[in-house]
């Protein structure tokens, strides 16, 4: 299987899987897609319902990293999926009233859902680099808005051959996912905070890796870089095995036949998560319709509902910070599919000059054939929390509240009949303070006592890895400017 830039206009520079994965980036700018969408079949999904998690993951990641044994894969998933989690890797079983089903993807070592990929991609990049014959230091540079940070260093901590620096935006993110950063162990990580937001982080970073000048002063150095961001493939690629694991299991609990469509729901920013269930719908798993839930910094409910992409608007730090994005990169993959390189090309030069793009009426209404889209206000947010826990004694986070609400907004206007997956991202004790006070409760000052008195208001359990961070020693406090010269520094 081939890969190619989203825009290389005439295909002209193939990469296998494991030099896509090693890159990153492609130098002009573009993202890589594999040439074509491997496909399943009713058989296929049944198949899996006697697989591990891990298996899971190996058979349908053997469909798109085809230049990586089976066992090799095996192995890497059994890695990632069968020490760090706790329990099953993606357990799909709560209830939220008689349509929703809930996908909980955040019972890894940084109890949010970046850890189901970020867990198995440093094993996929060190494979990658054997496999290229690469002999350089890999430099994984990434933006964050919060749990990607935290999971990237996790997982390549320590990794021989990989260094990592992570830039987040310095009021942009959780208290708790500050913490988890900044107190990250390992010998080859680097954590900085930004004046500034994600999209600042996001496009220093992708500036970065455009500068020819840069990377000659690294390769000098015997460094090159790459990135644990989602516009990584082999970081995406391990994000379609959740949808359709949760459809098998789906299948398996008796809750829908197979061959039953699905609606999938998923809280998104990036737009990286949700064109991971679209690939799936691709590849042939049944999927009615995909539910984008946006918080206040709703661009992406206003592009799949006008079909214009304007990033020029007001910035909302919101108490889902994950989602406090104005540039989604990976919108460019799904404008990829429904346009083609060419447009794509058009498309991002006019968001570069202008800010914003419109896409052609025939590419629109490709997309609203698959996407509907909500946006969630901050007080209907703090709303659903207290909402989903009073009737369901259910604790969520507020970007899978964000997701519930819309949902629910979603099967009240359409009554599809069908069940809908809603995609929960983060433990809500990464941002217990809000929970808390969405709850009607009281948040203490100290990080710690919020998780306590969350856990005893909720009768739930502290996350382990959450409540590991006590006593750990803040190593990282260095604030720089949002400028890319700045990062190019820190960085180097």
């Amino acid at each position: 299987m081939n890969y190619y830039s989203t825009r290389d206009l005439n295909r002209t520079k193939p990469l296998t899987s494991a030099e896509a994965i090693k890159k990153g980036l492609a130098d002009d700018g573009g993202l890589y897609l594999p040439e074509s969408i491997p496909q399943i079949d009713l058989d296929f999904i049944k198949s899996l319902s006697s697989l591990s998690y891990s298996e899971r993951a190996a058979k349908i990641l053997s469909l798109y990293l085809t230049d990586y044994t089976y066992d090799e894969l095996l192995d890497c998933a059994k890695g990632a999926y069968e020490s760090g989690f706790d329990g099953y890797a993606a357990p799909v079983s709560m209830l939220i009233g008689d349509d929703l089903r809930v996908l909980e993807l955040w019972h890894g070592p940084t109890c949010a859902f970046k850890d189901m990929a970020l867990q198995i991609m440093p094993r996929l990049l060190s494979l990658a680099l054997k496999k290229t014959g690469e002999k350089r230091t890999a430099l994984i540079l990434v933006a964050t808005s919060g749990d990607t940070g935290k999971a990237a260093l996790e997982g390549y901590k320590d990794i021989d051959g990989i260094k990592i620096t992570v830039f987040y935006p310095e009021d942009g993110v959780s208290r708790m996912q500050k913490l988890q950063m900044t107190t990250q162990e390992g010998s080859n990580v680097k954590v900085c905070a930004i004046k500034g937001n994600f999209d600042d982080a996001q496009t220093g970073v992708k500036k970065i890796f455009s500068s020819e000048s840069i990377r000659k002063e690294l390769d000098e150095k015997g460094i090159f870089l790459s990135s644990a961001n989602s516009i990584n493939w082999g970081r995406l690629a391990p994000q379609i095995v959740y949808y359709i694991s949760a459809y098998a299991d789906l299948v398996e609990q008796g809750d829908i036949k197979l061959g039953e469509q699905v609606d999938i729901t998923v809280p998104t920013g990036n737009f990286g998560n949700i064109f991971a269930a679209f690939l799936a719908k691709r590849m042939g798993l049944p999927v009615g319709r995909f539910i984008c839930a946006s918080n206040s910094n709703n661009i992406l409910t206003d592009f799949l509902t006008t079909g214009t992409y304007d990033r020029n608007r007001k910035f909302y730090t919101t108490i889902s910070p994950s989602m406090d994005i104005l540039i989604s990169s990976n919108l460019e993959r799904l404008l990829y599919f429904t346009a083609g390189a060419q447009k794509v090309c058009e498309y991002m030069k006019s968001l570069s000059e202008t800010g914003k793009y419109t896409v052609d009426a025939e590419v629109f209404d490709a997309i609203k054939s698959d996407f509907s889209a909500y946006y969630c206000t901050e007080e209907n947010c703090k709303k659903t929390i207290s909402d989903v826990f009073g009737k369901y004694s259910y604790l969520i986070d507020p970007h899978t509240a964000v997701a519930v609400y819309a949902a629910h907004r979603f099967v009240e206007e359409n009554r599809t009949g069908r069940k809908n997956i809603v995609a929960s991202t983060a433990s809500p004790y990464k941002f217990a303070i809000d929970v808390l006070k969405a709850l009607g409760q009281t948040a203490p000052e100290n990080d710690f006592d919020v998780l306590k008195a969350l856990s005893e208001y909720s009768k739930t359990d502290i996350p382990a890895p959450l409540a590991a961070l006590s006593g750990k020693t803040v190593r990282f406090t260095q604030s720089i400017e949002k400028n890319p010269e700045d990062l190019a520094k820190a960085m180097l």
